[in-house]
C-alpha cells in the first residue's frame, strides 16, 4: 500500500482494543492517528507509549467528549497538515477489518474521491448481528438515501478512504452532526459536490471487547437531522454548498 496513507482512528475507552488495532493497521503499511476523547480507561496514555515506540503512530488529546464527529474533524484537521494524501477512517473496535484498507486505498487510486466500505453492496455483510439491529440499520439507510436523494447505499458507514483534496472541500468542521450522523452528511456532501464515490464490499463484524457508544440519543440525532435536510432538499435549500469551500 502506498506510504502516504494515514487512518484516523477516534477512540474512548477502548484500551482492550488500541494496541492490537494499531498493530494491524501498521502491518498494512498506514500512519495512524489515534484521537482520543479524554477515556477515563487509559486509553489515551496507552496511545501515547505506543506512539512513543513507532514514529508512523500519533496522538491528539481532546480533554472532552464531544461525539464522533467533533473527533473525526479535528483528526482531519491535523491529518490534511502533515502531508497525507489518502485519509482513512475506521472504528477502533476490529468491526473493519484492516486488512481491507488496501481495496479502500485501490479505489482512490483507480479515481474514487471517496472509499466506503459498504455492508450493503455485492459481497458485503454483516456478522454478529441479531435481525432486529440488521433491520434498523437497513432501514436508516434506506430513510436516509430516500430523503437525501444518495445513491450511496451504506450511508452510515465509518470505514472510509478520502482523497486529501476531495476531504478538505467537503468541510468536516462545519458538519452539523456530533454523532453517526456525521457519516450520513458527509457522503450526503461528497454526493452534493459531484465526488466520484466507490462502495467497496466489507465484511462487518461485532466488536469483542469494550462498548459499543450507540446509543439512543445519537441514533435520535441522526433521524432528526436526516429529515430536516431532506425537508430542506426537496424545498430546494441546503444547508452546505460545495461553492462554499472553495
Amino acid at each position: 500500500m502506498r506510504p502516504d496513507v494515514l487512518v484516523v482512528l477516534p477512540t474512548y475507552n477502548e484500551s482492550a482494543n488500541l494496541e492490537a488495532i494499531v498493530v494491524a493497521i501498521r502491518a498494512q503499511g498506514a500512519s495512524v492517528l489515534v484521537v482520543d476523547d479524554g477515556s477515563p480507561d487509559g486509553t489515551g496514555e496507552l496511545a501515547d507509549v505506543i506512539a512513543a515506540a513507532d514514529d508512523g503512530v500519533e496522538v491528539l488529546h481532546r480533554t472532552t467528549k464531544e461525539g464522533l464527529g467533533p473527533a473525526y474533524a479535528a483528526g482531519f484537521a491535523r491529518a490534511l497538515t502533515v502531508g497525507a494524501e489518502v485519509i482513512c477512517e475506521m472504528d477502533a473496535d476490529f468491526s473493519h477489518d484492516p486488512a481491507a484498507l488496501p481495496a479502500l486505498v485501490s479505489a482512490i487510486d483507480a479515481g474514487a474521491g471517496l472509499a466506503i466500505g459498504s455492508r450493503y453492496v455485492p459481497g458485503g455483510a454483516t456478522e454478529g448481528w441479531p435481525f432486529h439491529r440488521r433491520w434498523l440499520s437497513r432501514g436508516g439507510n434506506v430513510y436516509a438515501r430516500a430523503l437525501l436523494g444518495s445513491s450511496v447505499r451504506d450511508m452510515t458507514a465509518g470505514f472510509r478512504a478520502f482523497r486529501a483534496d476531495v476531504l478538505a472541500g467537503l468541510q468536516p468542521d462545519r458538519c452539523e452532526a456530533s454523532g453517526y450522523g456525521f457519516q450520513i452528511e458527509m457522503a450526503w456532501r461528497a454526493g452534493i459536490a459531484g465526488v466520484t464515490i466507490t462502495e467497496v464490499p466489507i465484511t462487518f463484524r461485532e466488536r469483542v471487547a469494550g462498548s459499543s457508544k450507540m446509543d439512543f440519543r445519537i441514533a435520535l440525532e441522526a433521524i432528526r437531522l436526516v429529515t430536516r435536510w431532506g425537508w430542506g432538499r426537496m424545498r430546494g435549500r441546503l444547508p452546505w454548498r460545495p461553492e462554499e469551500a472553495r
